[in-house]
């Protein structure tokens, strides 16, 4: 719940616009920002609970915490980097087609869905660092990550695959996703 709580503080306050939204559907504090930058910032703030998680796994590898071996596998940690970053492919073209479509240039928009991703590592660093320095932290850790992922998902992901006439698509694209990071986990873990 902490982390879902945590999300939707920054949720709150953060200026952002999500993708295919008109201006006046801006969350957050009210700002001048330009509708590019508050795309990328929505995708921005997403981010922030996907380098925790990784973080927080590795970080539980790191420890090597007796009796917690789903955690503390390090082909479970992979597993979960591997569909992180697999995931972070449509995330950044989430980020990069809609400033295309508003006159970004080519370059630039390449660039603003890969800078969407900056705080990822940044996060996982965060999270390597608490689980390593208090170990009686990380089930606690891993509940903080857990429970923002899956704010996201609910808040953002799932409202979002629903739209624009593609929801069967969407949903099957879930499930494969999901079958793909259970294939993961299960060979690597």
């Amino acid at each position: 719940m902490a982390g879902g709580i945590f999300l939707r503080g920054l949720d709150r306050v953060l200026p952002h616009l999500h993708p295919r939204s008109p201006m006046r559907e801006a969350e957050g504090i009210k700002t001048s920002w330009h509708r590019s930058v508050l795309l990328v910032s929505a995708i921005t703030l997403h981010n922030i609970p996907e380098g925790l998680a990784v973080g927080v796994a590795f970080g539980a590898v790191a420890a090597g915490i007796p009796g917690v071996p789903e955690a503390s596998s390090l082909g479970a940690a992979a597993a979960l980097a591997v569909g992180i970053g697999i995931q972070n492919f449509p995330e950044g073209t989430a980020v990069s087609m809609p400033l295309r479509r508003e006159g970004v240039a080519p370059g630039k928009s390449f660039f603003y869905g890969q800078l969407s991703a900056v705080v990822e590592p940044i996060a996982g660093v965060a999270g390597v660092v608490a689980v390593t320095l208090a170990q009686p932290l990380l089930p606690y850790a891993l509940a903080f990550a857990a429970g923002a992922m899956i704010f996201v998902v609910v808040e953002e992901l799932i409202p979002e695959s629903q739209r624009g006439g593609y929801a069967d698509l969407a949903t099957m694209s879930l499930m494969v996703g999901f079958a793909v990071m259970m294939t993961l986990d299960v060979a690597l873990g």
